[in-house]
């Protein structure tokens, strides 16, 4: 596993400081992924991050880039920082990640998976062309939290957390669809998608209930819930007393969403 640091500066709205992960599998038109990480909207700086690691180690080039610095962390600004940054990677890979080949995705974890929603649906919204797939992590979506599985929020110490997280990200005022996607009423037309939970994790049924609206608007999406046990809460800092042993999973589960939004096959380690 190949991990740098870079500065991409040439993105619209200022420079923004990423972490790049590439995996002894990646070449020429790997996917190019580009991953917000978790942090219940409240967090900032360049981070290691074990589920990136997991999907580079896969054959992707996958790009974490410091979204909230630049502007602050209270909508729309981060998302308008990785908009501006999938514009970037989109126009012709100007990073000189990748190549013409590669795929490009938006991806993301927790409060990161509400950004790469929110980025997703602003793309097909203004450069539905360039996003060929979006990879939702255990996204946070729901600001009323109000599901039957958020319930087990408490257990993990992330009841509050969230419920902070989401006060700061939306006290800008108003609740736009980009900034809580499970309300937006127009979701057709998104890139597919690759929707990742766990059977022991409190954004369970956000999770799937935003896969089920895609589903519906006639989306492609590809899901997979990993079992109670893998220690999965501790993606986004939940508390867990499990050995995280979800990895595997998610490199396996990257792999074969990718192949089936190819045009043409990609060689990617699945195994």
């Amino acid at each position: 596993m190949q991990v740098k640091d870079m500065l991409l500066e040439k993105v619209a709205i200022g420079p923004v400081s990423a972490r790049v992960y590439q995996g002894a599998e990646y070449g020429k038109g790997s996917p190019i992924v580009l991953f917000f990480h978790g942090g219940a909207f409240l967090e900032s700086g360049v981070k290691d991050s074990l589920v990136a690691e997991s999907i580079a180690s896969a054959g992707a080039i996958v790009v974490v880039p410091d979204y909230n610095a630049p502007l602050g962390n209270v909508f729309p600004k981060p998302l308008e920082v990785g908009f501006s940054i999938f514009s970037y990677l989109a126009n012709k890979r100007a990073s000189g990640l990748g190549d013409r080949n590669s795929l490009l995705l938006v991806a993301g974890e927790e409060a990161g998976g509400n950004i790469a929603a929110g980025v997703a649906l602003k793309a097909r919204d203004h450069y539905a062309e360039a996003l060929d797939g979006q990879i939702l992590i255990s996204p946070l979506l729901d600001p009323f939290m109000g599901t039957a599985s958020i319930r087990k929020a408490d257990g993990i110490g992330m009841r509050q957390r969230w419920t902070a997280g989401w006060s700061h990200y939306l006290s800008g005022g108003g609740c736009h669809p980009y900034a809580a996607p499970c309300l937006c009423s127009r979701i057709s037309g998104v890139a597919p998608a690759l929707v990742l939970t766990a059977e022991d994790d409190p954004l369970r049924d956000e999770t799937l209930g935003y896969a089920d609206r895609l589903k519906q608007a006639d989306v492609k999406v590809r899901q997979h819930v990993l079992p109670a046990g893998t220690g999965w809460p501790s993606i986004y800092g939940g508390q867990s007393e499990k050995v995280s042993k979800w990895q595997h999973s998610v490199s396996e589960q990257f792999g074969s969403f990718v192949q089936t939004i190819s045009v043409r096959p990609i060689a990617l380690k699945t195994n």
